[in-house]
């Protein structure tokens, strides 16, 4: 089973879209499972229930940023390396989906769904997949 599929199985037995997205990657960056589940928990349904940034999208970005961060505490020095690749998973990710708030993505407003939860977290997958593999080039 890839890891998309994990996520989505995931998120069908409870864990919210963050929760999925960053335990799936729990072996990939090191960390326990519980800890990410627990630090994802105030993530679902776009931050804490507000319907804002999706939960999946979060999530990913916080993989990418396992990557990315120098983790130098004494002179934090890698945001300049990191941004910019968290800018482009945001777009992917919005180019894909058709927003980034959960708000819009479920057509709360409109009543229009542009992308199902199992579908937002198919593609943070995808994208953090792609970004895993272009980092090991």
């Amino acid at each position: 089973m890839n890891r998309e599929e994990i996520a989505v199985q995931k998120r069908n037995t409870g864990y919210n879209c963050a929760q999925a997205v960053l335990c799936t990657y729990a072996d990939v960056i090191g960390m326990d499972e519980k800890q990410l589940f627990a630090l994802a928990e105030a993530l679902g349904s776009g931050l804490g229930c507000t319907l804002g940034t999706c939960g999946a999208l979060n999530a990913a970005e916080m993989v990418l940023s396992c990557f990315t961060s120098s983790r130098h505490l004494e002179h934090p020095d890698s945001k300049a390396k990191t941004y910019p690749k968290a800018r482009n998973l945001l777009k992917q990710f919005e180019s894909e989906v058709g927003a980034l708030q959960c708000r819009d993505i479920k057509g709360i407003s409109t009543g229009i769904v542009l992308c199902e939860c199992e579908d937002c977290v198919r593609i943070a997958c995808r994208l953090v997949d792609a970004f895993i593999e272009s980092e090991n080039e």
